[in-house]
């Protein structure tokens, strides 16, 4: 028998997390996270959950009776999209302006389907108008995909205008919304968006590891109506959501549910509706300008033009001659301060500094400016 490991408990420091993700979760939700576990199907978790649905429902803006929280991070969520909805043959417009887009069409290929490819330039929204040509040369496409808020860069598209477009051509819409969720507007049955997914983890601060989730009646139509088997039995929605839907107060058994990281989502989601979304949107946007005025002031440029950037995901070029590694390292072990290295294209040659949910305060934004002015300095 192989001896027993002996370990102390694990006790890590207190950071802020002002990189492109995680964020700096809420007191409040660390400690919904604490309370007593209880049974995945106790009558009190049921009930907690259909408040939790209609908590996720008001974070999109949408009435979808399918809305739930998949039992994993955004990147399930991402492939929970896909594997429902898109078929193997099926024509897929896939707008790719940095990471994230580029996942798109990886989920796109692995499910068999053709990816159609609208490339735009890092830290650029992704084009209307390209994706109008596109749609006119590939009429049989049967899905728009996009990223909301590109992750990798900084830059927000423009989501009421792209669902639109799918609508004139016949197509679905699947939006990646996993840093826009909570940070800007965003208003999925306004909107027209037909299947949407997030992440707890960026401005709704909670804790890594759950997807909120929302497919529109013409995208549940779709998945009811595949020729093929969902590929994913964990991620098949068709399964799924008779665990989210109460018949007659019961719920079928799909899986365990993770039911103290739920009690977080459920308690980030009060914070935020208590708040109000509109207010959410206007604090963000209020932070990310006391930051971008010291960030200038310090001379670093951002990457992406004003009036496509994220207040909650402010990329900006490094300065030549620094070097980035040792300044995020000393940002760390001297101010306890997590910024983010660049994904993709941008790396080695951007910082990405975070305001997103609880993180999105003053206090937070002056400990990062008097710091790098420090470790630049």
């Amino acid at each position: 028998m192989l001896p027993a490991p002996r370990f102390t408990a694990f006790n890590p420091p207190r950071r802020i997390l002002m990189g492109p993700g995680p964020s700096d979760v809420y007191p409040e939700v660390l400690a919904a996270q604490s309370r007593p576990t209880i049974g995945h199907l106790d009558p009190l978790f049921v009930g907690m959950m259909d408040e939790l649905k209609s908590l996720i429902q008001y974070a999109f803006q949408t009435k979808n009776e399918m809305t739930m929280a998949v039992s994993a991070p955004g990147s399930a969520g991402m492939e929970t999209c896909f594997v429902n909805l898109v078929e193997p043959g099926e024509k897929v417009i896939v707008c790719r302006n940095g990471v994230f887009g580029e996942r798109m069409r990886q989920n796109v290929e692995r499910v068999g389907a053709i990816a159609v490819l609208v490339d735009n330039e890092w830290g650029a929204p992704v084009d209307p108008a390209a994706v109008e040509a596109a749609l006119k040369a590939n009429p049989d496409a049967k899905f728009l995909a996009f990223v909301h808020a590109e992750t990798s860069t900084g830059a927000l598209s423009d989501a009421k205008t792209l669902c639109a477009l799918a609508k004139t051509y016949g197509c679905l819409s699947i939006v990646d919304a996993v840093t826009s969720l909570g940070g800007v507007e965003l208003r999925v049955d306004e909107w027209g968006i037909d299947a949407i997914y997030s992440g707890s983890q960026k401005c709704l601060s909670c804790v890594p590891g759950l997807s909120p989730v929302s497919f529109s009646p013409a995208a549940v139509e779709k998945l009811k109506n595949r020729k093929s088997p969902v590929q994913s039995w964990f991620l098949d929605q068709s399964l799924v959501m008779a665990y989210w839907t109460s018949a007659g107060g019961k719920r079928s058994y799909h899986h365990t549910a993770p039911v103290n990281a739920l009690y977080a989502l459920h308690e980030s989601l009060r914070i935020l509706a208590a708040e109000g979304l509109e207010n959410a949107w206007q604090r963000h946007h209020e932070m990310h300008l006391v930051l971008r005025a010291g960030l200038e002031k310090l001379g670093l440029n951002f990457v992406v033009a004003e009036d496509y950037r994220l207040p909650q995901l402010n990329t900006v070029y490094i300065p030549a001659g620094v070097d980035d590694a040792a300044v995020r390292t000393r940002l760390l072990k001297d101010y306890n301060l997590e910024i983010g290295a660049g994904l993709g294209a941008l790396a080695g040659k951007a910082w990405r500094i975070g305001l997103m949910g609880f993180g999105a305060r003053r206090e937070n934004v002056s400990l990062c400016l008097k710091a790098l002015e420090e470790v630049l300095n």
